[in-house]
């Protein structure tokens, strides 16, 4: 490998990975789903659907863990594919997470003055135009174009500043569920919790739906795994358990706020657990309070998606999928530079597009992400095969059982967004899938195993092999 290859610098410690990785899962659609789950799930249904989701995600986890634990370098499932299963498989899968990844950096963007709305109403000033039926409003754009040049910024000057960053806010968000949870047993009322199970099954798979979309975030560990500065086989583990906390957080949020009012009152609300924190302690400021959690949420899976995309973007650069360019390394900051700005760049825009048209973006990268699970689960079991002999610091007891549960599991969340399901995606979305694997064909075509990307690739295939 080129020294520029080679320039990363471990800075990650144990905290670091953990508030990376949980952070990235803990983004906004908490505040505002939470009421429409409770609604149709009722308190311990949408609670069980959580833990439902979480083993679900545990086990695509695991199969994760072992590979990051074999694997350690940047771009995460991009190497896992490109060593089981060739560089088309490793493309497809990378590029699929290029578009989960960047919907939610964009939609960040967005979400932010939709957050802080909450606590200025002002932030709708100046009406710009409308997108998807969606108004789009001057001083909103400018928050959300603020927020992205300031967390790309961030990212740029090293990933020890957006460590430092994730930590302070998650912390901070910790707090706030530590106070909801207090919050719960001052003035919750388990009676606001009937029906328990809401409209039964139905409602639990409205739950589920949501799941992929949730809990993206834990392969943002893998991502990131050439600035990690731990032992391998212990970057497998601080993975399953960034998912086991995202889970048990997930179901702190459903049991507390479904103890706060009726769950027909908090589908009305547009920030539902909000309302229910100031309804547990009488107190419109402890509302705000959440809000700013909400807001946190925001600022912890914008700031890991960036790390996580950027690294994605350069480990194709590096192996000839995309452009060189992408692959900079910058010399001073030790960061992914060029595909920072990138990424930055889209996030900069997607304000002017407003909330729909996001919204739209975000249902199509869901599903980019499922296939990307699949695809890893599925390397996973090759690799079992093929290379018995792997050396893997994090191996898997029951390793092909846990392997096929993954691939099947993920597969019956891919199925939830085809036509006449629950969560089928409209044809804005289909629209917006069939341009990306247009663009991604310009890339696809040049993959046979000769060309300018060869050398790079069968390098960084030999470097693989020798971890």
């Amino acid at each position: 490998m080129t020294s520029q290859e080679t320039t990363f610098v471990r800075v990650l410690g144990r905290w670091d990975v953990l508030a990376v990785a949980f952070g990235a899962m803990i983004g906004f659609g908490w505040v505002v789903l939470t009421g429409e789950f409770l609604d149709g799930a009722g308190t311990l249904g949408a609670a069980l659907a959580f833990v439902i989701g979480g083993v679900i995600m545990v086990l695509v986890g695991l199969t994760y863990a072992e590979l990051a634990s074999a694997m350690p370098a940047a771009g995460g499932e991009h190497n896992y594919l490109l060593r089981g299963m060739g560089s088309r498989a490793a493309f497809v899968t990378s590029w699929a997470l290029v578009l989960g990844y960047v919907s939610v950096v964009a939609f960040e963007a967005v979400a932010l003055p939709s957050a802080l709305q909450f606590l200025v109403p002002q932030l709708e000033t100046g009406r710009l135009w409308s997108v998807a039926g969606s108004d789009v409003f001057a001083v909103w754009v400018a928050v959300g174009l603020g927020g992205a040049v300031v967390m790309t910024a961030l990212n740029y000057l090293g990933v020890r500043p957006a460590a430092v960053f994730q930590s302070v806010i998650v912390i901070f968000l910790l707090a706030v569920g530590a106070v909801l949870l207090l919050g719960s047993f001052v003035g919750g009322d388990t009676g606001n919790m009937e029906p328990v199970f809401g409209s039964g099954l139905a409602g639990m798979v409205g739950v589920l739906v949501a799941v992929p979309f949730l809990f993206v975030g834990f392969d943002v560990i893998p991502q990131s795994a050439e600035e990690i500065n731990l032992p391998s086989r212990l970057i497998g583990k601080l993975l399953v358990v960034s998912v086991m906390l995202a889970a048990a957080w997930y179901v702190l949020i459903m049991v507390t706020v479904g103890s706060s009012m009726p769950a027909a009152e908090l589908a009305e609300s547009d920030l539902a657990a909000a309302d229910g924190m100031a309804a547990l302690w009488n107190s419109q400021a402890m509302g705000n309070i959440l809000g700013l959690g909400g807001v946190a949420g925001i600022l912890t899976s914008w700031n890991a998606f960036l790390i996580g995309a950027s690294r994605l973007v350069f480990a194709m650069a590096r192996s000839g999928m995309l452009p060189a360019w992408f692959s900079k390394v910058h010399p001073q900051y030790r960061t992914p530079s060029n595909a920072i700005l990138f990424i930055g760049a889209l996030s900069v825009i997607s304000p002017f597009f407003g909330e729909e048209a996001l919204v739209w973006l975000v249902d199509s990268g869901g599903l980019a992400i499922i296939i990307a699970y699949i695809l890893v689960a599925t390397t996973f079991l090759v690799l079992r095969r093929r290379e018995p002999e792997m050396e893997r610091p994090f191996r898997l007891v029951a390793g092909p059982v846990i392997g096929a549960l993954a691939v099947v599991l993920s597969i019956g969340l891919a199925v939830l967004f085809l036509p006449g399901m629950p969560s089928a995606l409209v044809l804005a979305e289909w629209i917006i899938l069939a341009f990306w694997v247009g663009l991604g064909l310009v890339f696809f075509v040049r993959l046979p195993g000769v060309g300018p990307g060869a050398d790079a690739e069968q390098r960084l295939l030999d470097t693989l092999r020798r971890r």
